[in-house]
């Protein structure tokens, strides 16, 4: 039985938003796909780096969002007598996930991503002058920078926030349980 019912709350609304926030990524990720795909069905580009550099675009999606969804077990398990060690082993698993793919799994994201959009724009950049060419390119890099350096490290300091609040309570709430039992 489940000894802190405010801690149960407050895991279910967890549990709850990262699920439908991995729905949303799973939706937007396919619309890109999709999207991606139409580019090159019905613009057929000519150069040989162009479909290279979209069929990397959308492995780096489709990578992503096969890391991303290991969290679905985790996070769809809905037990009716919960307790606190099941809670807890559920939280650390969580946050091992979360940290491979905060990790790793980002970082090849960023990587591959990165390498199929220069790849893609090549041909468009290809046609402009040298002037607007490097421009194209140092506004694609510092969009990415800002992404790297600025809004996935905020994003990451987030997301364990939460998660890192809701371990140490029920990490106290197993320790006070087990001094009670001794």
């Amino acid at each position: 039985m489940f000894a802190c019912p405010d801690l149960h709350i407050k895991i279910t609304k967890l549990k709850k938003n990262s699920l439908w926030k991995l729905i949303g990524i799973n939706i937007l990720l396919i619309i890109t796909i999709t999207f991606i795909g139409s580019i090159w069905y019905y613009y057929q580009p000519e150069l040989v780096t162009t479909k290279i550099g979209i069929i990397l675009t959308i492995l780096a999606m489709i990578v992503f969002l096969i890391s991303y969804n290991r969290q679905l077990p985790l996070l769809s398990k809905n037990k009716t007598e919960p307790n606190s060690k099941e809670y807890l082993k559920q939280l650390i698993k969580l946050k091992e996930i979360q940290i491979f793919q905060q990790t790793t799994m980002l970082s090849v994201y960023f990587i591959i991503l990165s390498l199929g959009i220069g790849l893609y724009i090549f041909e468009s950049v290809s046609k402009m002058t040298i002037t607007w060419g490097v421009i194209t390119y140092v506004i694609t890099i510092l969009w990415f920078a800002i992404n790297w350096f600025y809004l996935r490290p905020k994003a990451i300091k987030k997301q364990n926030a939460k998660l890192n609040k809701l371990l140490v309570k029920f990490k106290k709430l197993n320790n006070q349980m087990i001094s009670e039992v001794e």
